[in-house]
């Protein structure tokens, strides 16, 4: 615990090093009891400034770690979602109607700090609700941190500037349904304030027929929640292809949607049952923009190894996985004159009536891997991998991306100018 103390001290004497960040996150915490295999979810479709984004491995805590970093951050100083070794997995999103009296206290935006901290020396919401406990006051932070362990927990922490308030998504009374939504505002905080609240509506109702159908897994999170196209206020499913010419740019209105132009990647943890090894807890990972890009699985291996497409390339200044999805978005987003551009997309791009659109071309490669993938999690689980197995698997997913950017969406990674 002292060590947990330390490095969150750490946390806060750091603030100076890293700028505010600025998001539009949307998030759920799932728990077991009731998710289609009893194992708990974690999802975080992650919008930002910082459109370049990998995955890293560290090991120089109490627990070794996996998460998701920008790509120009050369000290790996901030994760914005991971899991560690221990079954422990953190993501976040901003809050902007907390401590709101409070005007003379300037944010710090070192959330990426305090999950950095919490993936490092957390093995459980016990050891995390002690790093908030004796994290310095005011912290400096207003944020919804959802978190899951391998015992069992769920729950989102809302913290602000003097304390926190723990939402425990296992308690009926608190998550009738069995999960919750995080947008951009806490619900301990001033109502009507912060952001998200249409992107709030949207996922609620998209995940409450999910649960009601028994559907709600990584895989439907990911495929009908980060690109997720309908609009809960305007009523609007761009889902549906239309009868224009595929071939011709149709550009349409594209705001508060769940994905959005700012979308920088999008992840689903799945954590284990409780008795389960944590090990084979899977950390879905969509790297770049989650409307062009495709799911890649990471686990935490004894020597770290992650799959090549999700690692800092310095030729590219980037993940290749994020290279090549950024070029396919530059189709979605062919007007570049105006602020006003980012909130139209060319939606034939993505789908349209001749199903080659590139959501069209991703979902069938994309099926495949989500049912490779867990069939070979059902043998893992009986008898666990040589890390060489996983090697092999990340190998065999590669593969599948590589050809299915190369020969059918005609990308390949190319080096940022």
């Amino acid at each position: 615990m002292k060590k947990i103390f330390l490095f969150a001290l750490a946390v806060i004497m750091a603030h100076f090093l890293t700028p505010l960040e600025g998001t539009a996150c949307t998030s759920v915490v799932v728990s077991g009891k009731y998710t289609h295999n009893g194992r708990p979810l974690l999802w975080k479709n992650r919008d930002t400034r910082s459109i370049h984004n990998k995955v890293v491995y560290f090991d120089s805590g109490k627990y070794p770690f996996v998460g998701v970093v920008n790509s120009n951050d050369t000290l790996n100083r901030s994760v914005w979602m991971g899991m560690n070794r221990a079954g422990f997995a953190i993501i976040n999103t901003a809050s902007y109607n907390l401590n709101l009296a409070d005007t003379g206290i300037k944010q710090s935006g070192h959330e990426g700090w305090l999950m950095k901290a919490a993936l490092a020396y957390c093995g459980s919401l016990e050891d995390f609700e002690h790093m908030l406990d004796t994290m310095a006051k005011p912290t400096r932070m207003t944020s919804n941190f959802g978190v899951i362990d391998a015992q069992g927990g769920a729950a989102y922490y809302e913290l602000g500037y003097w304390g926190y308030t723990k939402l425990d998504v296992n308690d009926p009374k608190i998550a009738p349904n069995g999960y919750l939504v995080h947008t951009n505002y806490s619900f301990t905080g001033e109502a009507g304030v912060g952001a998200g609240y249409i992107r709030y509506t949207t996922i609620e109702r998209e995940f409450r027929d999910a649960m009601v159908r028994g559907e709600m897994s990584a895989r439907y999170i990911l495929q009908h929640g980060s690109r997720c196209l309908k609009h809960s206020l305007t009523g609007v499913d761009l889902s549906i292809p239309d009868d224009g010419e595929p071939d011709k740019v149709k550009m349409v209105w594209f705001e508060d949607f769940i994905p959005r132009k700012s979308s920088v990647a999008a992840v689903v943890i799945e954590g284990v049952r409780p008795g389960e090894s944590p090990t084979l807890a899977t950390m879905w990972t969509v790297m770049g923009f989650p409307l062009t890009s495709v799911v890649i699985p990471v686990w935490i291996t004894p020597h770290g190894k992650l799959p090549r497409l999700l690692q800092f390339d310095p030729q590219l200044k980037d993940s290749p996985m994020c290279n090549m999805a950024l070029r396919l978005k530059e189709r979605c987003y062919p007007v570049k004159w105006g602020s006003s551009a980012k909130k139209y997309i060319n939606i034939h791009a993505l789908v349209n009536r001749d199903h080659s659109g590139i959501l069209q071309k991703i979902r069938p490669v994309e099926d495949h891997i989500f049912e490779a993938t867990n069939k070979q999690l059902e043998l893992w689980r009986k008898n666990p991998p040589e890390e060489k197995e996983i090697e092999g698997f990340y190998t065999w997913v590669e593969e599948q991306v590589v050809a299915l950017y190369g020969s059918t969406l005609g990308v390949t990674p190319t080096a940022r100018k």
